[in-house]
């Protein structure tokens, strides 16, 4: 599933094509996707300028001149791509429908966005702009791992007397907005935290400085364009690279990379879901 660099990086790649622009037709190909589409999407839609695009843990949020938001969730392989790009930071030419093409936006400049969603998994809505923070989908979402409010302080308090361990905190979406599996098993293995440590039990320190290594990762895949491990592209088609870069999450069984270390990275499961670090080094 796209994790916050992913669906930040949709995000900065739709701007030039949606950001100010009006959407002159919606084609919405199907009543659902992982939920059904609010009523009257289209007509709620066609017509209306996109004033912002915004991201809020891994939801894109196209603010409308309606006074509606469009909350966009990409769930296990959504994509949204763009073609006919006027700036020419795209194709030119607009490819033929494909067969999970289920929301198709037509912009006033000449471009045309394509939600498409094989496994449809993914999820759209139309929220009051002024009351966004109340819908049901972002209303329990934790501070922004690269906001203000996430600091060291909060995550000290917030993870105090935890007795789940960190990897399943650090998942939580009402701790920290937008980490996922792939960035958590980064981050605990730069930290060099052993996942299973209950979260409750690391010191004040520790805590402290997961902040800035969660900071660094996020960073440094929203620069390489996230990763692309099966159906992820950026808006333009191309693959994020950041999966070239990886320490630990699916290298099961290879050499630990930090320096002086000489672990090998094991592969666990927790929660259902795969965890890989260092037994050696993670402590």
């Amino acid at each position: 599933m796209p994790e916050l660099p992913e669906v930040e990086t949709v995000r900065k790649g739709l701007i030039p094509s949606m950001q100010g622009q009006v959407i002159t037709r919606a084609d919405v190909n199907r009543p659902d996707l992982r939920w059904p589409f609010p009523d009257n999407m289209a007509i709620r839609l066609n017509g209306a300028k996109v004033t912002a695009l915004r991201r809020r843990s891994k939801y894109v949020l196209a603010d409308l001149s309606t006074g509606e938001t469009l909350i966009i969730h990409l769930g296990m392989s959504g994509r949204m791509t763009v073609s006919g790009d006027p700036l020419g930071q795209f194709h030119h030419d607009h490819p033929a429908a494909e067969k999970h093409d289920h929301v198709v936006f037509h912009m006033g400049n000449g471009s045309r966005v394509t939600f498409n969603d094989a496994r449809r998994f993914g999820a759209m809505d139309l929220a009051l702009t002024a009351t966004l923070e109340d819908h049901w989908l972002i209303k329990s979402i934790g501070p922004e791992p690269l906001g203000n409010t996430f600091n060291e302080a909060y995550l000290i308090d917030v993870l105090a007397n935890k007795n789940t361990p960190i990897k399943t905190a650090l998942l939580d979406q009402r701790i920290i907005a937008g980490l996922g599996n792939i960035y958590v098993c980064e981050v605990l293995h730069r930290a060099r935290v052993n996942p299973k440590r209950k979260a409750g039990q690391l010191s004040k320190t520790r805590v402290a400085t997961l902040v800035p290594i969660i900071r660094d990762v996020l960073s440094e895949a929203i620069a390489a364009g996230g990763s692309s491990l099966k159906d992820y592209r950026q808006a333009d088609g191309e693959l994020g690279y950041f999966q070239h870069g990886f320490q630990a999450y699916d290298r099961e069984d290879q050499p630990c990379q930090t320096s002086d270390c000489g672990g090998t990275i094991a592969r666990i499961v927790q929660s259902g879901r795969s965890t890989f670090y260092c037994p050696k080094c993670q402590r």
